[in-house]
């Protein structure tokens, strides 16, 4: 990949959507991570009309490191940010919904993660309300590997207006932050959604970034790799469409 002319091209593809849309800017949630930290930095050299919204919401991580490095990535690409801290609303979400989300529930990690999937709707929900009051386009910040896993939240983090990274493997994703000289903090920290205390991404998904890059980009993957990636990629299909719709 030529990495500076991938970079002008994407830069370019943005400038054509906020034209054809007439959208006067973009917003973006901030975590703190490689993906959004390279989206913010691309969507930033389409236009000066950008702006990060840092939502931290229970994990003891979104208050400290997720948040200190979402700030330092928004300094250092000159975007600013607001903070909209979900913690009290994801709170009373949960009371509301109350002991209805244990009944009939199908497994412990089912249970475990219906409220820990909430927060990234509460996210997206935070960012569309944004978006609209100012007219902006809300910027997608899923990589190829997590696209090709499932690894993201339908409605929540799976939820965009476009993304400009979806094609890209995480180790590109890298290589162009790299290129743009994106605070190494970001670029030298596990990967994690941040969810829950201790998550990482390759614990959650069980296999490797270089084996899901190698799977995508026709390298080599060893056997039980390339049935681990084929069972989520098939079981997860529904993320990567859209509803069905009667008679189809």
């Amino acid at each position: 990949m030529d990495i500076k002319r991938s970079i002008e091209e994407r830069v370019n593809w943005i400038k054509q959507l906020l034209k054809e849309t007439g959208a006067r800017g973009i917003i973006y949630g901030n975590s703190g991570g490689k993906d959004c930290t390279l989206v913010a930095a691309l969507c930033k050299r389409a236009t000066d009309n950008v702006l990060g919204v840092i939502m931290p919401c229970e994990s003891r991580r979104n208050y400290g490191s997720d948040k200190d490095d979402a700030v330092i990535a928004g300094e250092k690409f000159q975007i600013p940010q607001i903070v909209v801290d979900l913690t009290e609303t994801k709170q009373a979400l949960m009371t509301a919904i109350g002991d209805n989300i244990k009944e009939g529930v199908v497994s412990e990690y089912a249970e475990r993660m219906a409220p820990a999937n909430a927060n990234p709707r509460l996210r997206m929900t935070v960012l569309y309300s944004l978006g609209q009051a100012r007219g902006y386009l809300v910027a997608g910040t899923g990589n190829l590997c997590e696209m090709t896993m499932g690894y993201f939240t339908k409605w929540g983090d799976g939820a965009c207006d476009f993304n400009p990274i979806a094609d890209l493997t995480v180790p590109e994703v890298y290589a162009m932050l790299r290129e743009l000289d994106a605070p190494q903090s970001i670029i030298d920290k596990v990967p994690s959604a941040g969810l829950y205390e201790g998550q990482t991404d390759e614990k959650d998904m069980g296999v490797s970034y270089d084996a899901i890059t190698a799977y995508c980009r026709g390298g080599e993957v060893s056997d039980h790799e390339r049935q681990k990636i084929d069972r989520a990629y098939r079981s997860t299909a529904h993320k990567r469409s859209m509803p069905r719709y009667f008679p189809n």
